[in-house]
């Protein structure tokens, strides 16, 4: 098989010329053939600016159609792309702008103007976005868009052609990106993702992911500047064919009802914080009212109870998605249970950054409750624990997803891999006789207890998010003894009509 991400990508471009591909929200909307344009014009932009193959763009800005062509359009033309989420602090984006070695930058007019070019001294080029209008040039800014209209011109006299997509030809072990995100393993590295990597995770989209086909919908939430969001809201997709909308704003939970409505996308993909905002608050308070829950001791009665829910669930959500796959952070157990009950077509996979990102995954018919799937395809499991099935270990993996290491970084990168070759997750987890992962923890969060026990703060954590006014909580250890720091569900207590003064909020309570 040909292990070449770019190839899917040019594929796809070709095949699906006239398709849409990316949809603003109540803006514009590109086909396939408009991408391939945009990406052609940006690398003549890289060419005419003299940034060289292999050298780093590094890319900031919200979530938009424009964002998306930009990013393929730097792997396109043979660049690396150094994605940037767009709330980072100013000094933040310095550093990784210039410890990242970049050569250009590309950003949302929002970012920029709190920047300070004087810290950029590296860049040959600066660009908008949205147009990649020329904001700083080292050569004559007025020259390069000039020249790149005149040689686009030259080369394409009538249109560019399906034909005449060219991308470059990447190699497996190539860099292809460097991802600053903070991510499962600490504080912020630039991870290094090579295409092989880039590759897996869109070749196991592309065979596993059936829902994806040619012109359907798909709404990307998550920040594309994470891994997670990137590699299942846009490279699958756009190796797919499929036609994917950027909300370009900050998701309220209006906007986002709206336009799930409205597109009907095929799949979801979601961090389990959306799941559980809707159920917690738009469906537990109904069954927790007097009278369901009487008639939800008659368990003919509760059936049809938990079928009108998933109706109504399903149909809130666009009503013809395929799955709802969760994952980016730990889900409630309780939300969980529930979707479960009600036969919620839902998975929860797992995965970071450095294997940009997935580990593992199941189908929601094969999927078990409180797992996080099994190791997906090229990809392979172990539990550094001497019984994996019963006694807690940490997680390690290996595969063609993983990274090449931390950019710049070597003792880091020394200390991530195991001797013989492993990458070391941080999490702690136990492995079923059927090959399912079980998250159990961080192990640099496990604390020791008294008894010599091991305790592990994120099951203390869901126990206490399960409690009706608990909106956030956070365990730690203070004096020999663990602490919950809470913050409270303000929404619901106001829905309740609970006074919020006579709450404090700063007051730890004791486990």
């Amino acid at each position: 098989m040909d292990k070449s991400f770019l190839k899917l990508l040019a594929n796809s471009v070709k095949e699906n010329w006239n398709l849409p591909a990316f949809s603003n929200y109540m803006g514009e909307t590109y086909t396939y053939g408009q991408f391939a344009e945009r990406m052609v014009q940006l690398r003549m932009m890289l060419d005419a600016a003299q940034v060289k193959p292999g050298e780093k763009v590094a890319l900031i800005g919200r979530n938009s159609a424009g964002w998306a062509m930009d990013f393929f359009g730097i792997l396109a033309a043979g660049r690396v792309a150094v994605p940037i989420l767009h709330d980072f602090k100013p000094s933040s984006v310095h550093h990784i702008i210039n410890h990242s070695g970049s050569k250009a930058l590309i950003v949302a007019n929002s970012v920029w103007e709190n920047l300070d070019n004087a810290q950029l001294e590296d860049l040959n080029i600066i660009m908008k976005v949205d147009d990649l209008k020329v904001l700083y040039a080292k050569r004559e800014k007025l020259m390069i868009p000039d020249l790149c209209k005149f040689l686009y011109a030259r080369r394409y006299p009538s249109a560019l052609r399906f034909e005449d997509v060219q991308f470059h030809r990447d190699k497996p072990e190539e860099l292809a990106l460097l991802s600053y995100t903070s991510g499962t393993s600490g504080f912020s590295k630039g991870v290094m993702i090579p295409y092989r990597a880039m590759w897996g995770n869109a070749r196991f989209g592309m065979d596993e992911l059936t829902a994806l086909k040619p012109g359907v919908h798909v709404i990307s939430i998550l920040p594309m500047a994470h891994m997670y969001g990137l590699a299942f809201e846009v490279c699958t997709e756009v190796c797919r064919g499929v036609h994917v909308h950027f909300l370009t704003r900050t998701p309220s939970p209006r906007v986002i009802a709206e336009t799930f409505v409205k597109y009907s996308p095929s799949l979801i993909v979601a961090v389990p914080l959306v799941l559980e905002k809707i159920i917690k608050k738009n469906v537990f308070p109904v069954l927790e009212s007097p009278r369901v829950k009487l008639l939800s001791h008659i368990p003919i009665v509760k059936g049809r109870i938990h079928k009108m829910v998933r109706d109504k669930l399903m149909k809130s959500l666009g009503g013809r998605f395929y799955e709802a796959v969760v994952g980016g952070a730990a889900f409630s157990s309780d939300v969980e249970h529930f979707l479960h009950d009600i036969n919620f077509p839902y998975t929860v996979g797992y995965g970071m950054t450095e294997c940009a990102p997935l580990i593992s995954y199941a189908d929601y018919h094969t999927f078990r409750e409180g797992s996080v799937g099994r190791a997906i395809p090229r990809m392979e499991v172990r539990i550094d624990s001497d019984d994996p099935q019963n006694i807690v270990g940490e997680i390690q993996v290996r595969g063609v997803n993983v990274m090449l290491g931390y950019y710049k970084n070597p003792s880091a990168t020394r200390e991530a891999f195991t001797k013989d070759g492993w990458l070391r997750t941080g999490d702690l987890g136990t492995l079923d006789a059927e090959g399912n992962l079980f998250i159990r923890g961080r192990s640099k969060n496990m604390l020791l207890g008294p008894s010599g026990q091991n305790i592990y703060p994120e099951e203390i954590e869901d126990a206490l998010n399960q409690k009706l006014y608990v909106g956030e909580s956070l365990i730690v250890s203070r004096d020999d003894k663990l602490v919950a720091l809470i913050h409270p569900d303000l929404e619901r207590m106001d829905l309740a009509g609970i006074q919020q003064s006579s709450f404090v909020p700063a007051l730890p309570g004791r486990v």
